[in-house]
């Protein structure tokens, strides 16, 4: 292939890129200016839709409902603000749509983005004016039809409220005049409501149904609350302050003071509300009636609640006072019988004066409890404060005592223990002379050719131990810590030497068996009988352990169980 096919080759790829860009290119052009194309015809159809027939038709209503010079002014008005928008702001939308496209035309479009973004808003804007206009108007020339259904939906509750009057209208004894008064007035207005239909009064129309939408929902809410209202207000109200009072007065006869709870105020200011409530109802004004009434009756059924509280208070307060003192007067005695004992404990044991120093602490106590008692006590008899404050200030001294109680106790088990602990130190001496003469009698009993040093210097260390215990017990003060220590220790040691003696005494028996055993062996072998002299050696001079060892070994030769037979032996003796 020569040079000019490369080169003819070449040029045509060449030619074929510039194509494909140029084909490019187009499609995007022509996509561009298709979506400014929709835009252009969005904005010129949105523009053709503000000014709809629906505005037309209602202003050619409006037109026919003109009969007095209020309604011709409301119609003047609308009909100038449509012109405004069909004479002007609709030409001034049609000018912008006419530059836009010429800008499209010459594809200058920078400015035609600007121009398109701000007509639209207008656009927007002009619609909303138009909308808003229409529902102005649709706002009267609606009126008749909706206000017919309103009527009828009002009627319809208002021959309900009037049934249910007339079916209970005993009921409502104190205001069936205000009542049946309010009946004509609505008749009244519904009769205005047709004149003003008939003479298409649009301001009219509008308030003879709020008067009535405020006086039917009235009359439904006075002939729903106005039985519970009169009862609440004539009978049962007064009838539960009436026995609130009574027994409030028998209760200060019995000696309860009641001035905390402002009864008398309060049942003067509850009559106050009641016949405002009444004289309200009168005019049938019974806002937040029910609701003063039923917070009354609550306050007043409380009171019942109030009134057990004191007599449930009377009778703790009662307890109180015979627990307390009793109590007191107990702790008192304790404490005092501990305070005389006080330089006995100095001087009895390892004690300071802080340590006896909480006893005095405890008189102070007690004897503020004894004096707050006496008050609350002198205060019950005079009357003037109420048995739940009593009550309450008398568990307070309660705990105050419980807690007086427990340091006593406290104090009394540590001072106490003191005296337990030197007696049981005595006792415990005697138990472990005891121990110390059977540890000895067991050595003595068992005639040993030689007693191992070990034991007496066990029996040393023990009997040095118990004089330490008898030094301690003379001491004075004792120091009931360093004898507990003195006491265990001595205990341990006697302990240990009893221990010692036993194992001394078992194993030099066993040793000595077990030589008198060997025997039998000594004129048949040779190498036993040097072993059991060798044992016999070592039990002579006190090495019964080895001993044992030496004459086991030389049996086991022959009795390879002999050790576990000997123990059995000696355990069957």
């Amino acid at each position: 292939m020569g040079s000019t096919t490369f080169i003819l080759i070449g040029v045509s790829y060449y030619l074929l890129s510039i194509v494909i860009i140029v084909v490019v290119l187009n499609k995007i052009n022509k996509k561009e200016k298709d979506k400014y194309l929709n835009t252009i015809n969005e904005l010129e159809r949105n523009k053709n839709l503000i000014i709809s027939s629906g505005i037309l038709t209602e202003l050619n209503n409006a037109n026919n409902l003109v009969n007095n010079e209020e309604t011709k002014e409301m119609y003047d008005d609308w009909k100038r603000r449509f012109n405004n928008i069909k004479d002007v702001e609709i030409p001034k939308i049609t000018d912008a749509l006419i530059e836009i496209q010429d800008l499209f035309d010459n594809k200058k479009y920078k400015n035609l983005n600007k121009l398109l973004a701000k007509t639209e808003l207008n656009i927007d804007y002009i619609k909303t004016k138009s909308n808003y206009l229409l529902n102005e108007i649709k706002e009267v020339t609606t009126s008749s039809t909706r206000s017919r259904e309103e009527v009828l939906k009002l009627k319809q509750k208002y021959r309900e409220i009037i049934t249910k009057y007339n079916n209970n209208k005993n009921d409502y004894n104190i205001i069936t005049g205000p009542i049946e008064l309010q009946f004509e007035n609505v008749d009244k207005l519904f009769s205005h409501f047709e004149v003003a239909i008939d003479e298409n009064n649009y301001q009219d129309i509008c308030k003879v149904l709020n008067a009535l939408n405020d006086i039917v929902g009235n009359l439904e809410l006075i002939i729903k609350e106005g039985p519970s209202i009169i009862l609440l207000g004539t009978k049962l109200l007064p009838s539960k302050m009436k026995d609130v009072y009574i027994e409030a007065e028998k209760l200060r006869k019995e000696g309860y003071n009641l001035d905390y709870l402002n009864i008398e105020y309060n049942y003067d200011e509850a009559n106050k509300k009641i016949a405002d409530v009444l004289e309200r109802i009168n005019v049938l004004n019974i806002e937040n009636s029910l609701l003063t009434l039923k917070t009354l009756l609550d306050y007043f059924d409380n009171l019942y609640n109030d009134f057990e509280k004191e007599v449930k208070a009377k009778k703790s307060f009662k307890e109180f006072t015979r627990s307390i003192l009793v109590r007191a007067n107990k702790y008192e005695k304790i404490n005092n019988e501990l305070r005389k004992k006080g330089k006995e404990f100095v001087y009895s044991y390892d004690l300071t004066e802080d340590d006896i120093k909480i006893l005095d602490v405890l008189k102070e106590e007690i004897k503020g409890i004894k004096h707050d008692y006496d008050e609350i006590i002198e205060a019950s008899r005079t009357k003037k404060v109420a048995f739940s404050r009593l009550e309450k200030e008398m568990k307070e001294l309660n705990a105050r005592l419980v807690k007086c109680g427990d340091n006593l106790e406290y104090a009394l088990k540590n001072l106490g223990s003191l005296k337990e602990d030197e007696l049981r130190a005595n006792d415990q001496l005697d138990e472990i002379k005891s121990i110390l003469k059977k540890a000895k009698y067991k050595i003595s009993s068992y005639k040993l050719p030689v007693i191992p040093r070990k034991y007496y210097i066990e029996l040393s260390e023990a009997s040095v131990s118990i004089k330490n215990v008898v030094k301690e017990l003379e001491r004075k003060p004792i120091s009931i810590k360093t004898l507990n220590i003195r006491v265990d220790t001595a205990r341990d040691l006697v302990l240990k030497l009893y221990n010692t003696s036993n194992e001394i005494i078992k194993t030099a028996c066993l040793a000595e068996t077990s030589i008198v055993y060997g025997n039998r062996y000594r004129s048949t072998n040779k190498s036993i009988d040097d072993a059991l002299t060798n044992s016999e050696y070592l039990f002579n001079n006190g090495e019964y352990k080895n001993s044992l060892e030496t004459s086991i070994n030389a049996i086991n030769k022959i009795e390879p169980d002999f050790y576990k037979k000997l123990k059995e032996t000696l355990e069957n003796k």
